[in-house]
């Protein structure tokens, strides 16, 4: 046997054993993936309360574990909060809807333009018995044919979703405490695959772009959440508190906050306070301008000298290919690219090019 092909044999074993470990532990590379990402994201201030306990590992990666889960928890268990107590109306809001059909309010008919064919639609649409089922393509909402079903299947989604953060703040512990091992692991087989040169530069940049990406995006989006929802506590909104965590979560993704206050705005001209739905459209729109223009360019696009297109393609095609933790891997994969554009071009200007080729 040549050494070419034990090279080619090597090569496949190992990429046999990266593929089963894969398949094993596909299940939970979602929450592994959440693991590393606040990881990355708060090393520096583990570093802090590592420094500040002597050096002592173990007591550091608690600590700080409990100090993110109690950031990130606390707002998520308020809403929840909120929702359940809410849950059993709204869902039988939707049931009834869906059963009988939802009465077109009156006001359609001031829409400039559009208000008679808008209210056409509704009574075509959601006025008729079981027309959120034919609204909604898989017909999803036709089958919730009770209140108890509604509620089951949203329980059930979020005890899934419980288990997954669970295990999450379990795997960013030992993140946490063998890091720094883990670390030097890493530079030593990406130096060894393509040189140490080349993955010292590649691998300063995925920090980087994760810790704008977390200050730009879930920063921003909760303090538009906050914000949003002194405006829905003075427009007189019903479950305030409720619709401003829905806010903050959705503000996280480009163009998610307009859906939020937008929804807030259209249940109050429902209720007939028309000059509140106006008020909350305005103080949203202000908002969502100084962070969409401002904030975030400055907070993403300067840490990762990124330009603004390449930040929000990454942000939005992340998204639309890999969910909410595309919100963080897409920047990250923008970043990584142009890097490696940088490169190209540097290296090819470096050296003498050759008339002949364009």
């Amino acid at each position: 046997m040549t050494d070419n092909q034990r090279d080619v044999l090597s090569a496949g074993f190992s990429l046999a054993i990266v593929l089963c470990a894969l398949f094993v532990t596909q299940r939970f590379i979602l929450p592994l993936l959440w693991a590393a990402i606040l990881c990355i994201a708060t090393w520096p201030l583990y570093v802090r309360v590592r420094t500040a306990l002597g050096g002592r590992t173990l007591p550091a990666a608690a600590l700080v574990t409990v100090i993110v889960a109690i950031v990130f928890i606390a707002p998520l268990a308020l809403g929840v909060t909120q929702a359940a107590r809410q849950a059993p109306a709204l869902a039988q809001l939707v049931a009834s809807a869906n059963t009988e059909g939802l009465a077109a309010p009156e006001w359609l008919h001031r829409i400039p333009f559009a208000g008679d064919a808008i209210y056409n639609w509704w009574l075509a649409t959601l006025g008729q018995p079981h027309g959120l089922a034919h609204l909604l393509q898989d017909g999803s909402v036709g089958r919730m044919q009770t209140a108890s079903e509604v509620l089951k299947r949203v329980g059930s989604g979020v005890m899934h979703r419980l288990v997954d953060m669970l295990f999450a703040f379990l795997c960013l512990f030992f993140f946490y405490k063998d890091g720094a091992a883990l670390q030097r692991q890493t530079n030593a087989i990406g130096a060894h695959l393509i040189g140490t040169a080349r993955w010292t530069l590649f691998s300063l940049k995925v920090p980087v772009a994760v810790r704008a990406t977390v200050n730009g995006l879930v920063l921003v989006g909760l303090a538009e959440g906050v914000l949003l929802g002194i405006g829905y506590q003075v427009a007189g909104l019903p479950s305030a508190v409720l619709w401003a965590a829905a806010t903050g979560i959705l503000a996280i993704i480009p163009f998610g906050a307009p859906l939020a206050f937008g929804a807030a705005a259209a249940l109050l001209a429902f209720q007939g306070a028309t000059i509140a739905a106006i008020g909350i459209l305005v103080w949203g729109a202000i908002i969502l301008f100084i962070a969409d223009h401002f904030v975030r360019p400055a907070m993403i696009g300067n840490a990762t000298q990124l330009p603004f297109v390449a930040v929000l393609l990454g942000i939005l095609g992340g998204v639309e290919t890999l969910g909410l933790i595309g919100l963080f891997v897409g920047p990250v994969v923008m970043t990584l690219f142009v890097t490696l554009w940088h490169e190209a071009r540097a290296l090819r200007e470096s050296k003498p090019l050759d008339p002949h080729v364009t």
